[in-house]
């Protein structure tokens, strides 16, 4: 309850909140979110720069507010506020910061009835290596033991989160519900999980039929999900700052509801990043009708991640609401460019071992983004710096990142 903080947390809370609605209406943050919409729209607009931070496990890491509040729960929520802060002072990336709170619905999915068991090498805190036994080990056999997953939602503590969070910030920010329940719909990642890697590409020659049954299984599985949240009344928007696809804001004119979200309603990820030594054609048999389906759900679809899809193209553009792809370090940017042209978004990755390395070669990071800037030339162009997971100790970087491809971009 808001009573039963301390003056001096609830003074600290509200003072961000107070922060945080300044910094909505400034001028600078009112110019990104119509940016957004403009690159959305496929207008005249700038490239659009973000960069992420969550992955770095350095013992110095970017954007870490020093926390004041001594309850437990308060910390909590002055961490969300002071990173958002910060990231607008001192990342000047092009996130966009909304004058909301926003608390997710309490949303729980069981398994599916079987369990990987994990082994993890090296220190996990640093992304050490990871091997798992996979529980599906004969397609046939096995395949009895899957369950489909089932789904629950706590409303009373989703509704007494808000309240709370309501009584804290009265006056200064309003609280909605929002919030995703997946990061995405890709259903590789979920597959290897269940059969291992080598299984799901081993499958595809020994066993297709039975690589077709679970295929269609966890495709069932997700459209279930997603009717479940929708008849439930539990889909949010995502067209503002929402996280959307590998990286990217969700701004859009083109979403909306008048009632509660539908599944057509919002923006959703597709990759299979776990097939990138697949053939286009085994793609094409395996992976491709089941995630189509999926993408007929939805209203907005944003496309791969890591994984180079130029050689896929002719597969992906048959998607249904297709709009943004993701043009990973491994991709031909030239041969993305040329495909995707005005139509599609061109959301850059570069590789994130220029600002990782011992040494900071600004001239190499400014020679990428002057090649992606001249390739992508007439393309609808975003990037992002995102999947870093050290900065040698040297959290400014990732500012000074941002820094230069603004200038790069005022020089183009």
């Amino acid at each position: 309850m808001a009573d039963t903080l301390s003056t001096h947390d609830l003074d600290i809370l509200r003072r961000l909140a107070a922060r945080k609605a300044e910094i909505a209406h400034d001028p600078v943050n009112v110019e990104r979110r119509r940016a957004w919409l403009a690159h959305d729209a496929g207008g005249d607009s700038r490239p659009m720069v973000l960069a992420e931070s969550g992955g770095v496990r350095d013992a110095q890491r970017p954007l870490v507010p020093t926390l004041e509040c001594a309850d437990g729960w308060a910390r909590g929520v002055e961490a969300g506020l002071r990173g958002e802060i910060l990231r607008f002072e001192e990342l000047r990336d092009d996130h966009v910061v909304e004058p909301v709170l926003n608390v997710g619905w309490h949303v729980a999915t069981s398994d599916y009835g079987v369990q990987a068991v994990v082994h993890q090498g090296g220190d996990a805190q640093t992304m050490g290596s990871r091997s798992w036994e996979a529980p599906i080990t004969d397609l046939d056999r096995d395949f009895h033991r899957l369950r489909p997953r089932t789904f629950s939602v706590d409303r009373d503590a989703t509704l007494a989160a808000k309240a709370r969070l309501e009584r804290v910030f009265d006056g200064l920010l309003p609280v909605r519900l929002r919030g995703g329940f997946y990061w995405t719909m890709g259903m590789t990642w979920v597959a290897i999980d269940l059969i291992g890697l080598e299984g799901l590409m081993l499958a595809m020659y020994d066993n297709p039929a039975g690589l077709h049954r679970l295929m269609a299984f966890l495709r069932d599985d997700h459209l279930a999900f997603s009717a479940w949240l929708e008849a439930e009344g539990l889909y949010t928007l995502n067209n503002e700052n929402d996280y959307i696809g590998s990286g990217s804001e969700g701004y859009t004119a083109d979403l909306a509801a008048d009632g509660p979200a539908r599944a057509r309603d919002l923006w959703v990820l597709l990759e299979s990043q776990e097939t990138v030594g697949v053939s286009p054609a085994l793609f094409e048999e395996f992976v491709f009708p089941y995630q189509q389906t999926l993408a007929e759900r939805f209203g907005r679809v944003y496309y791969g991640c890591c994984e180079p899809v130029d050689s896929r193209w002719h597969i992906l553009r048959r998607l249904p609401n297709l709009a943004r792809l993701s043009v990973s370090p491994w991709s031909n940017q030239e041969a993305m460019a040329e495909l995707l042209g005005r139509d599609y978004v061109f959301s850059r990755k570069p590789n994130p071992t220029l600002i990782s390395t011992a040494r900071f070669d600004e001239a190499a990071i400014r020679a990428d983004l002057r090649q992606t800037l001249a390739t992508a030339r007439g393309c609808r162009l975003e990037i992002i710096m995102k999947d870093v997971h050290t900065l040698h100790n040297e959290p400014g970087r990732l500012a000074r990142w941002v820094a230069m491809a603004r200038e790069e971009i005022d020089r183009a």
